[in-house]
């Protein structure tokens, strides 16, 4: 297995880490986008407006198939998909009552995949009441899901994304056990920030029957080393945890992944690093 090992200062704009990926191959990414802070009480690094380039840069650079973001706010999601391209689309809306707040949308290549369906689910015991909380999470919780078609090779397959609570470990508990219902349908990719680390008991329950698989571990090459995903705009620490996953059921191949340590012009994009995996549905697919 081959490793490339990350350095310590971050990448700088030398090309993709992955890049485009062609079918039947899908390019996976999760990306907590940071929401946007401009407030001059904030620190600089955390400021929309210093970051927008960077991330703009990021998503040009490595064109993922699909995207699953977190702490995006409406102007953020709409500035990411121009960044990805004209062919580009994206299912989800903010988790308050009426679709405001940061959300966890998910984008994809309209032009590689077709949509099926979507639909929006508060992660509480309300999940269809749209700003509902449960479990000791103060903000909403939410899960976007997707029924994607690959026009490649018709296969059809689940696509979850979601930002579990930080501070409720009982949230993220009952949260997993909801995303494990959502993961049932065929082959499906779950895309993520759990803030939850390997080994924590958040992760044990969500791959405790392995149905469900963790895509680092999985893959066939991982073309970077382990970091901690939470880099806080910093050079990214080996013995800090990965808190931001990519879990596939256990039909889906995982050929590679990676922990991206971009920066433009000196820019973190966010405080977290995206996570990539480029993986291959099963020749026979899921149900259309």
């Amino acid at each position: 297995m081959q490793n490339r090992p990350s350095t310590p200062a971050g990448r700088r704009g030398t090309g993709p880490l992955i890049g485009p990926v062609d079918g039947p191959a899908i390019h996976v990414m999760t990306f907590n986008v940071r929401r946007r802070m401009n407030g001059t009480s904030w620190r600089r690094a955390d400021r929309w407006r210093h970051r927008a380039a960077a991330v703009r840069a990021l998503l040009r650079t490595e064109q993922p198939t699909i995207l699953g973001a977190q702490e995006v706010l409406p102007d953020q999601a709409a500035a990411m998909r121009d960044a990805l391209g004209g062919r580009y689309r994206f299912v989800g809306r903010g988790h308050g009552p009426r679709g405001s707040g940061e959300g966890c949308p998910l984008f994809f290549d309209a032009e590689r995949l077709e949509l099926v369906e979507w639909e929006q689910t508060a992660l509480s015991e309300r999940s269809r009441e749209p700003g509902s909380r449960s479990w000791g999470n103060f903000i909403p919780r939410i899960a976007v899901e997707a029924r994607l078609r690959d026009r490649v090779t018709g296969l059809a397959f689940t696509a979850v994304n979601t930002h579990l609570d930080p501070f409720s470990p009982r949230s993220r508990i009952r949260s997993v056990e909801a995303l494990q219902a959502m993961l049932t349908r065929g082959p499906a990719i779950l895309t993520g920030d759990l803030n939850a680390g390997e080994g924590s008991r958040t992760l044990r329950a969500l791959l405790a029957d392995a149905s469900l698989r963790d895509a680092w571990t999985a893959a066939e090459q991982r073309v970077t080393a382990s970091v901690g995903t939470f880099a806080n705009y910093r050079a990214p620490r080996p013995d800090r945890p990965r808190i931001d996953w990519i879990v596939v059921t256990a039909d889906v191949a995982v050929q590679r992944a990676a922990i991206n340590d971009f920066r433009h012009e000196e820019v973190w994009p966010s405080d977290h690093l995206p996570v990539q995996a480029v993986v291959a549905l099963p020749a026979t697919g899921g149900a259309q």
